[in-house]
């Protein structure tokens, strides 16, 4: 079986891949993302989780690599990761009440063999103020998350609902990553 390659240092991916029984290295990949505006939002997420697998599976070209990005897009606009405190503020203000995208790319390479692709959730944030927002971040790290929260980390403070699948919010559509993964040959542990 060939070695599989999380080309990302994010915990949540790592846990995610984890618990479904993945074994596998982790060597996150040191590339500059495309910015917002660069590609439609879907496309940008998959041109950036390309992007990151490509970098990693130069490296290790007999390797499956698994690259992927998380966007939060509301209205038409790109939510990434805050610049710093008063953007995570207002992101949170702007999410408040309503219903928003999350999109998660996915690359798998191996050698010249890849499939890219993206999985869609919609989130419906409840209505709240700036107390709630200080106290969500006085318990959450939100610099290092899309939209500035994490589903996984108190996000019954935040969200009201979620359509679609809620490991896509985490950072990875689970069930259509170990579809995609079996065609490549890598399968989780049943121990």
């Amino acid at each position: 079986m060939a070695q599989f390659i999380l080309a990302s240092g994010s915990p949540r991916r790592e846990d995610l891949l984890s618990r479904a029984g993945y074994d596998f290295k982790v060597k996150p990949a040191e590339v500059e993302e495309w910015p917002p505006g660069k590609y439609p939002f879907r496309e940008l997420c998959m041109a950036n989780a390309a992007l990151k697998a490509r970098e990693v599976s130069a490296q290790y070209p007999e390797a499956v690599v698994l690259g992927a990005d998380t966007l939060v897009g509301l209205g038409g606009r790109i939510m990434g990761k805050p610049n710093d405190i008063e953007d995570a503020i207002s992101m949170l203000e702007r999410l408040s009440g309503r219903v928003h995208e999350v999109c998660t790319g996915v690359c798998i390479c191996c050698g010249t063999a890849e499939q890219v692709f993206f999985e869609v959730a919609w989130v419906r944030f409840r209505d709240f103020g700036k107390d709630l927002i200080k106290d969500y971040m006085k318990r959450v790290n939100v610099m290092d998350k899309a939209g500035a929260y994490a589903i996984q980390e108190q996000g019954e403070m935040l969200v009201d609902k979620v359509e679609g699948p809620f490991d896509n919010v985490v950072g990875l559509p689970m069930a259509q990553v170990s579809g995609e993964l079996e065609q490549f040959g890598i399968l989780p542990n049943r121990t």
